[in-house]
């Protein structure tokens, strides 16, 4: 499936999806390209409707688990956010203990574990890292760029 939208991450998904298309077949994989409209595009991703999907997120926390957990626990296979409708035990254990846990380092073994069974197993195929600019102008000063928004409250012009 190829997204009709245009995201960050993913400017083009025609494009994107005539390229992998044309790889595919290089390896004897035939491919078909659909679009629908957004809403019954994300509607037959929940319902697992796709053999193969171009989809994409942006995280809007920093945190490991806004893509560990989001968009790969065997739970969210219902809620429609794990598009792959992929569930590894193991996975999901990992992941779920590293939500628990408060000192940086161990939880940052508990993603990388998980992120090696994410790894051996590929139930997605990584393609891009969106980016997010923020402009400012050199009489700008105290703006701080944040994740979580833009905090304008230090901000001075000089």
């Amino acid at each position: 499936w190829s997204m009709p939208v245009q995201r960050p991450y993913n400017p083009n998904s025609k494009r994107i999806a005539e390229m992998i298309q044309n790889d595919w077949a290089k390896v004897g994989v035939k491919a078909k390209i659909v679009s629908y409209e957004w809403g019954e595009y994300l509607a037959g991703m929940r319902k697992g409707e796709h053999d193969s999907a171009l989809y994409g997120w942006m995280s809007d926390n920093g945190d490991p688990d806004n893509f560990a957990g989001t968009l790969l626990s065997c739970d969210n296979i219902q809620t429609g956010s794990n598009a792959a409708r992929w569930c590894d035990k193991s996975y999901d254990a990992l992941v779920k203990k590293a939500l628990l846990v408060s000192d940086p380092q161990a939880r940052a073994k508990l993603y990388e574990q998980a992120q090696e069974i994410f790894y051996q197993q590929a139930p997605w195929i990584t393609l891009a890292t969106g980016k997010t600019f923020y402009a400012t102008r050199s009489n700008v000063s105290g703006y701080t760029v944040s994740m979580m928004g833009s905090d304008f409250s230090k901000a001075k012009l000089n």
